[in-house]
This record gives C-alpha cells, structure tokens and sequence, in this order.
C-alpha cells in the first residue's frame, strides 16, 4: 500500500500558493483494507475514502472506460494493480497530473512541471475528450492562471473543438454548468473563462447569451481583447460571484438592450439553475441600473421611490452589492456616477424614527403616508 498527494496540491506549491485541499491516491489496497485501517468510505462510482483523523480525501488508484456519452458515461475500475502511472493519465490537464511521495519526491510522467514553467494548458491524452466538463475546467483554470500568462495549448483548443462539433457538450447538465460557472466567476480573471469557451466554439452552446459580444468584439476588430468590459472592471472591487454574474448581465444588456429583457434573464438563470441570489441581484441591476446611475439628478421622492423599488430599506447589504456593480458598470464606460448620494439617500431614510410617529396617535395608512414624507424630507435634506 502507498499513498501519494496527487493534483492541484502538488500544482500550487509549485506555483508558490498555498493549498486550499489536499487530495491522496492510495496504491495497492482495496476497500476491505481501507475500511480496516478506519477509512470512511464515501464514493459510490469509485472507492474514495476520508481519513480518520484528517478527513482528508484519499482515493483508490483507478482506471476509467469510456461507456457513453457526458461526463457520466464511464466504466470505473479501482483495483490493487492499477499503477499511479495509470491513474494520472486519466487526468484532465499535464498540470494536474502530477504526484508526490511522502519525502516530497515528485513523479511526473506527464511533463507537468514543464508545462507549469511554460504556462501552457494542455491534455494528459486523448481520453480527455471523453469527459465534456473538462472543457470547462479548462476555461477555469485559464481565468485563474490568465495573470501569468497561461494560454491554452493549440492541440488541446481543437481537441475541445471537436468534442463540441461531436455534441459531447450537449450532454453537460445545467447543474455541472452552473458549478463550473461560480467557480469562473471567482477567478482572477473570469472574463478568460468565456474567452476560452468561444475559442473552442462552446460559448454559443452553453451561454449563448454572452456569444453575440464576442462575435461584435471580433467584427470591429477587436480580437484580443475582453468585451466583458464590466465584468472585467468589478473583479477588483469584489470577489463575490453573484456580485460578478450581475456584472456579466449588465455587459450582455449593454449589447442587447431591446433583446435582454427580465424574461430572457429569467430563462438564463432558470437554464443554468442559479441560486436565487445571483438571479434577484441581476435582475435589479438590469431593471434599475440606468435610474441608479441618474440617481444624482432625482427628486426625493424619486430617489425614495428607486429605494423602494430595489427593497433597500429592508435588503440593504445587497443593495450596497447593486451600487457595487453600478460604480464599475459606470467606471468600465467612463460614465458618472455618485455612489454615497445613493449611501446617504439610503441611511437617512433608514434613521427615521418611525416609533415616534406611533406616539403621536398616527396609524393605519396615515401611520405609512408619515412615513414616507418623512423620509422624503430625509432624503431632501441628505442631497
């Protein structure tokens, strides 16, 4: 029996980043041992084990058979004579087919190393056009390396091409979509998510909405650089995903401001089976971002009105992530925008104290009416 840390570990300590999970393959034992030792066995498919203490995942060394179509459609095989060798070239990527030994020895039959030096993309073998989510994973790991220069190698960008011209990327489930999409979106630079994704042709497949930017963005001339201009502009204000999606539509609705509407919105979340999060802070911005950004040159009670509207009053931690997306939509197109009168609308409306009103005997929709005025004259004061 051996054990080896495999994967992306192994990757990002060459990278000089620290590890956020660690992952084992175990070879030479079987299940019967692993659960001898008190190895929790959690993996249906194929025997993966948490450890006792760590909790740690720790996987049989195994073998994979292509059975049909999508990422599912694979015959495992995880027996004590499958090699470490032959478990890593089941891998996606050289970059992550890498081992180590418990002495910190690497094992690289793949050239990762090389690869990781030279910033390049590229496929284990030809088996990795068996499972669709590798295109993704790709795209992700393309948005997380972008800043050091990683690009996709030429071989593997038309392996993926021909799995989406073999329709190997219809057979993804909204689900495994959605996943991989969050994850890109977290990325350094997930704009080179969708980049990556329209280079191969799966774009138009899997996110079609975001396709005709790209297709403008190479008529004018403009290849090489990213038409999510918005997208790009919030990665450096914050790093929540739902906060980047509203971005993402806020460019889409840029382009298509007669086609995207709140039902295509709808019908791309309903898709890709977003959390309701990500749904309820895009529609916002795509239905109040315009008046936001003229916010500034609003009456009062208008302004009080664009509170109401966006539920401020009692979602105010995500109307502060609606201003987010605002200021870097308005900053990605040179536009202004005047944030803290939106803050300050918010908070003055916020402090009237509505408990004295109650004492004076006002209740009912009087009690309601008071209130409004009240906040108005807030609102006027704070402008």
């Amino acid at each position: 029996m051996e054990i080896y840390l495999v994967g992306g570990a192994v990757r990002d300590k060459r990278l000089g980043l620290p590890a956020v999970e660690r992952d084992w393959v175990v070879v030479g034992s079987t299940p019967e041992e692993m659960r001898r030792l008190g190895y929790q066995q959690v993996g249906k498919e194929f025997p993966v084990f948490l450890h006792p203490e760590t909790k740690e995942e720790y996987a049989l060394a195994r073998t994979e058979r292509k059975t049909g179509h999508g990422y599912t459609g694979f015959e495992t095989c995880a027996t004590a004579d499958i090699t470490l060798e032959q478990d890593l070239q089941r891998r996606d990527l050289t970059i992550n087919a890498m081992a180590e030994t418990p002495d910190g020895e690497l094992i690289d039959p793949c050239n990762g190393a090389a690869d990781l030096s030279d910033g390049v993309l590229r496929h284990v073998s030809p088996a990795f056009s068996e499972d669709p989510v590798r295109i993704l994973r790709v795209a992700r790991f393309a948005a997380r390396f972008a800043h050091w220069g990683f690009r996709v190698d030429h071989g593997t960008n038309a392996l993926m091409r021909h799995m989406v011209q073999d329709g190997e990327v219809d057979h993804l489930v909204p689900e495994r979509v959605c996943a991989e999409l969050v994850k890109a979106l977290a990325e350094r630079t997930p704009s080179r998510f969708f980049a990556v994704l329209y280079g191969c042709g799966a774009l138009a497949r899997l996110f079609p909405e975001v396709e005709p930017l790209y297709l403008v963005d190479t008529e004018q001339g403009h290849g090489g650089t990213s038409p999510l201009v918005t997208l790009d502009a919030v990665v450096t204000d914050s790093r929540d995903p739902a906060i980047r999606f509203a971005a993402l539509v806020c460019d889409i609705d840029r382009l298509e401001q007669d086609a995207f509407n709140r039902d295509t919105l709808a019908a791309l979340c309903e898709r890709l089976r977003l959390p309701n999060s990500y749904r309820e802070l895009a529609q916002l911005a795509l239905v109040h971002r315009r008046q936001l950004l003229a916010a500034d040159r609003l009456e009062p009670e208008s302004v009080l009105g664009l509170l109401e509207n966006t539920d401020a009053l009692r979602r105010p931690e995500r109307f502060a992530g609606l201003l987010q997306v605002c200021a870097s939509d308005a900053r990605a197109h040179d536009e202004d925008f005047n944030r803290e009168t939106l803050a300050q609308a918010l908070a003055t409306a916020q402090a009237v104290d509505t408990g004295a009103l109650q004492q004076q005997g006002i209740s009912g929709k009087a009690l309601g009416e008071a209130i409004r005025l009240a906040r108005i004259k807030a609102i006027e004061t704070s402008m």
